[in-house]
């Protein structure tokens, strides 16, 4: 979108017969399913993309927020239906433990004065130690505690382990453990409560489509079913990709497949100092997800939108997941049960579920093709948990996705659909730079990048990678009034696009 509108020639080459990776939807005899993403958070960042194209989202797209926002189940015991309306948050918070219902106004305060310190940060690259040199970075520190957790941070505001759950298990959107996540960011709960929790109708995949109309409108020629075979090289710059279909000149390329998986199989290791296939393989790697996409007949207005449940000794099923890598018997698990919002999901009467177990990346400890029948099964019957009691009779189409199938159909690299985890020594400029070190020319979105994995740090990614782009080939800054001026020649950009090559 950006490119195409500073007047760039940009050439989308896309794996898959549909656009958007894992951010789409997919239709299954009447049901559709998002593949990925169900929360849309933090559309400030999408907005503004949007005018930079001329555009304005709320027009492009039909956005409902929700509320409540999520329910929460804890298997210790108790529930929260969280809601962006403070003052019935707090009652809710004070519902189950009294004590911590003052705790929620200063965590909003403090995270407020956080991302506003922080944001800058967020919106610019990270390529070298000086960049912590920055006056935006050096006025945030004392409000990161970058050595701290986020279950830690957020223990100055609440004591019932409940409570603080409800505060952090979003370090989950990371793929990562609050036991272990950075304390930077409890800002995700924040940015839930202030600027809500969004269901696109039509599912995510609602905005990708958009976006790529979009895109199109303005020049931008988008190939599907094309995957990339190979990168033409001229020393340590691509000049060209190669796909079955043809071969395609480019000035600069942007790499939007996963990392790990992408850089490995189209960039030879001598050309990769820094990001070899042995500090690859040395790299850690957030978890997986296993995923059954459910159209049932019959309606369950009973159940939230969305709904989180979790596991009664959390803290080990995050072990199990994280450091052991072996299938819990008590596990988490996410259901989005869309239906009750946007009736173009289903059928008349029925209802597309979607149910999500965070799992261990690919490992040698869990064999996916002898584990998943057991646990699906396990999965079915966890649901029980929060009143979906025996609806594997109402099951008319599955889908069921495990981390072989992430690794092996998507080429996600070990499955790990967060991509590369998000501690402490692989972030900023530790993590892989939009303007990627070790080669000339090419630029990184997605979450393997800075500032990381969820949507709104992606389109982030996307926001800096153009503007480095385009500062390169000294063209037009993308957010400025787009124009092509007569005898101008457009440089080309290729787009290895859509979360996986």
């Amino acid at each position: 979108m950006l490119l195409s509108r500073a007047g760039c020639k940009v050439t989308v080459l896309e794996r898959q017969p549909y656009i958007g990776g894992r951010t789409s939807v997919f239709e299954k005899e009447g049901y559709f399913f998002d593949r990925g993403p169900t929360f849309f958070l933090y559309p400030r960042v999408l907005e503004e993309i949007y005018a930079a194209c001329g555009r304005d989202l709320r027009r492009e797209v039909d956005l409902k927020r929700l509320d409540p926002q999520y329910k929460l189940v804890f298997g210790s015991g108790g529930e929260l239906n969280c809601t962006p309306d403070m003052a019935r948050m707090e009652r809710e918070i004070a519902r189950l433990a009294p004590n911590d219902a003052p705790g929620l106004q200063r965590y909003m305060s403090d995270n407020r004065a956080k991302l506003a310190a922080f944001r800058p940060v967020l919106e610019k690259p990270f390529d070298s130690l000086l960049d912590y040199l920055s006056p935006s970075l050096l006025a945030a520190v004392p409000k990161l505690r970058p050595l701290t957790s986020v279950w830690t941070d957020i223990s100055r505001y609440f004591s019932d382990d409940r409570v603080k759950l409800a505060f952090t298990f979003q370090s989950k959107y990371l793929g990562m453990s609050p036991f272990k996540c950075p304390s930077l960011f409890t800002i995700l709960s924040y940015l839930e409560y202030e600027h809500g929790v969004w269901h696109p109708v039509g599912g995510c995949g609602a905005l990708s489509r958009s976006m790529a109309g979009i895109a199109a409108s303005q020049g931008a020629e988008i190939k599907t079913g094309e995957a990339v075979t190979e990168i033409v090289w001229k020393g340590k710059r691509p000049s060209a990709v190669k796909t079955a279909q043809g071969e395609y000149p480019c000035d600069a390329l942007v790499v939007n497949g996963d990392f790990a998986r992408t850089i490995r199989r189209l960039v030879p290791d001598k050309l990769r100092k820094r990001w070899s296939d042995r500090k690859l393989g040395k790299a850690q790697y957030s978890c997986s997800t296993f995923m059954l996409y459910l159209g049932l007949e019959g309606r369950y207005d009973h159940v939230a939108h969305h709904t989180v449940y979790l596991s009664p000794d959390y803290k080990k099923n995050l072990d199990e997941i994280d450091a052991k890598h072996i299938l819990s018997d008590k596990p988490s698990f996410y259901v989005q049960n869309a239906s009750v919002t946007d009736e173009t999901l289903a059928p008349k009467g029925h209802s597309a579920l979607y149910v999500l177990l965070p799992v261990t990346h690919q490992h040698p400890n869990v064999d996916w093709r002898l584990e998943a029948p057991n646990f699906r099964k396990l999965a079915l019957k966890s649901l029980e948990a929060i009143g979906l009691d025996g609806i594997e009779k109402r099951i008319r189409t599955e889908t069921m996705i495990t981390p072989r199938d992430w690794d092996q159909s998507y080429e996600i690299e070990r499955g790990a659909v967060f991509s590369l985890a998000h501690n402490f020594g692989q972030m900023l400029h530790r993590r892989p730079h939009n303007r990627f070190e070790d080669l000339d020319g090419v630029y990184l979105t997605g979450g393997g990048t800075h500032p990381g994995s969820g949507l709104p740090v992606i389109y982030e990614s996307a926001r800096i990678s153009t503007r480095l782009m385009l500062e390169d080939l000294e063209w037009a800054p993308a957010h400025a009034s787009a124009r092509v001026w007569p005898g101008d020649a457009l440089p080309n950009t290729v787009s290895a696009a859509g979360g996986q090559p």
